[in-house]
């Protein structure tokens, strides 16, 4: 008789986690949306003291030959690779590591209506099928980063002994 209440308490503290995971996650996901949100559907990505500045390392990158491959166009296409990360960690902590194929699934739905909004309503912004890449790509080097996160802490399964041992 015992052993049944300590089970009972023990499910239910394990329920409170689970749901104050739940809406932990929620939290940092909404954050998360607004911010991607903000940073793409305004009329200018970021601020004309951004843009110079910007505009200065690239061309001090231009100068030299080793960096000279650092170019506007491959730093926005890694920047929109960077944004979308955490959209793919995102999605495999609300799917787990089974439903790991939402990831790319959410990143390019998600991309694709950015990209749809920009084309529509911003006359500032340009849409471009390579942001869609970049995005898409994003999600799944979030989602890649989780998968070997799970299998790197996950417990050594025993080998089953062979027939022929």
């Amino acid at each position: 008789m015992s052993a049944r209440p300590a089970a009972g308490r023990s499910d239910t503290a394990l329920r409170v986690h689970r749901a104050a995971a739940r809406v932990v996650l929620a939290i940092l996901t909404g954050i998360y949306a607004w911010l991607v949100a903000w940073i793409t559907l305004r009329a200018a990505p970021y601020g004309s003291d951004i843009g110079s500045a910007l505009d200065r390392l690239l061309a001090w990158f231009a100068e030299r030959e080793s960096t000279a491959w650092i170019t506007f166009d491959r730093v926005e296409f890694g920047a929109n690779v960077a944004m979308f990360v955490p959209l793919g960690v995102i999605a495999v902590l609300w799917f787990g590591v089974r439903g790991w194929w939402a990831a790319p699934i959410i990143g390019a739905l998600a991309s694709a209506a950015i990209e749809a909004l920009q084309a529509v309503l911003i006359d500032t912004r340009v849409a471009d099928v390579r942001d869609l890449v970049a995005n898409t790509l994003g999600s799944v080097v979030g989602m890649s980063l989780m998968l070997l996160l799970a299998f790197l802490l996950s417990p050594p399964h025993p080998r089953r002994p062979s027939a022929t041992s």
